[in-house]
């Protein structure tokens, strides 16, 4: 599949087949024994989880060894306390998913001037060049997923109706990636269509912000929230408001693949696959631990899910089976 955005510095994206492991290259590896660190966004989600997985299981395929794995709970002084504790430290290389532009970019910058190799997900910091701050870039295709929850939402909302869009209130590359495809999407589209912005400051606030969407705009005829956590908190704010309207979202979270499968307020999703994510950062890790060129952006597609394949679609993306609920919903 076609990827349909493009990167933090208008490149083209790289397929995740351009930095498959070699025999030798593992065997290079293993014989090096890495130390790498890991600094996230957040831990709490199905998608950290999944994404943890893929790059700790690639990386000990390759006798490298996770040294820490630090959850910035979404603050920018939490991250840059723990980039300045890792260069220190000194693993070989960092795996970070900046959780702001600016403010966190000095920290990312400092890593290279230490001697530790940057390895980037999701997102760039301002100013930060590939080959000299850091050494690749691995995403989804945001732009995309964006495409994919206008797509999903447009059959529920009638000629002339109204769309809202809770986006991020943090300059953050990914989302807004996918709230940029969303507005261009209807605009070609489904011109006929008038969007509202509301923009929440963290995902716990998000039920907020739907909630006050709604009662500025009761005729709102369907929402696309620009990930899956406050998407389901949105949810369930205008459920207890007694609101029911449609809406799409990303990422496959467990909650939100229920809500679909069940038939309620979620009507599509466009999921990224977090798991092969993670191994294609750390091929991309050991590959420029190597001394390999690495493309400056990686990017993996985005699924469309609906409730007639989320059971296959969660399998997909979790590489396990769907959980019983998700299978056999009892219908709202």
């Amino acid at each position: 599949m076609a990827i349909s955005g493009l990167g933090p510095h208008g490149e083209r994206a790289a397929p995740p087949d351009r930095i498959a492991l070699t025999r030798e290259d593992i065997a290079e590896a293993r014989e090096a024994k890495f130390r790498v660190a890991v600094v996230l966004h957040t831990l709490a989600s199905d998608w950290s989880r999944q994404q943890i997985a893929g790059i700790a299981g690639t990386l000990g395929d390759c006798s490298t060894v996770v040294v820490d794995v630090v959850d910035c709970g979404f603050q920018n002084e939490n991250q840059i306390a723990a980039l300045e504790r890792l260069a220190h430290q000194k693993p070989d290389a960092i795996i970070s998913i900046p959780v702001g532009n600016t403010a966190v970019a000095d920290a990312h910058r400092h890593l290279a001037r230490a001697g530790v190799r940057l390895i980037l997900l999701d997102n760039v910091p301002t100013g930060l060049l590939p080959g000299t701050d850091y050494a690749a870039l691995v995403s989804a295709d945001n732009f995309g997923l964006g495409q994919i929850g206008a797509e999903l939402l447009s059959p529920y909302v009638s000629e002339s109706g109204k769309v809202g869009i809770l986006a991020y209130g943090v300059d953050f590359f990914a989302a807004n990636e996918r709230e940029l495809a969303f507005v261009k999407w209807m605009q070609k589209n489904r011109r006929d269509v008038a969007l509202e912005t509301l923009r929440f400051d963290s995902f716990q606030n998000a039920g907020i912000a739907a909630r006050r969407m709604v009662e500025q705009s009761p005729d709102l005829a369907g929402l696309f929230v620009v990930w899956d956590q406050p998407a389901m908190a949105a949810v369930a704010a205008l459920e207890a408001a007694g609101v029911s309207i449609p809406v799409t979202t990303v990422d496959l979270g467990r909650d939100a693949a229920t809500n679909l499968a069940r038939g309620g307020m979620v009507k599509g999703i466009g999921a990224q696959q977090p798991y092969l994510q993670g191994i294609a950062i750390a091929q991309a890790t050991i590959l420029s631990l190597l001394g390999r060129n690495t493309p400056n952006w990686i990017a993996l597609p985005g699924l469309t899910v609906t409730q007639a394949n989320v059971v296959e679609s969660f399998q997909t993306v979790w590489r396990a089976p769907a959980p019983k609920e998700i299978v056999t919903p009892s219908m709202p």
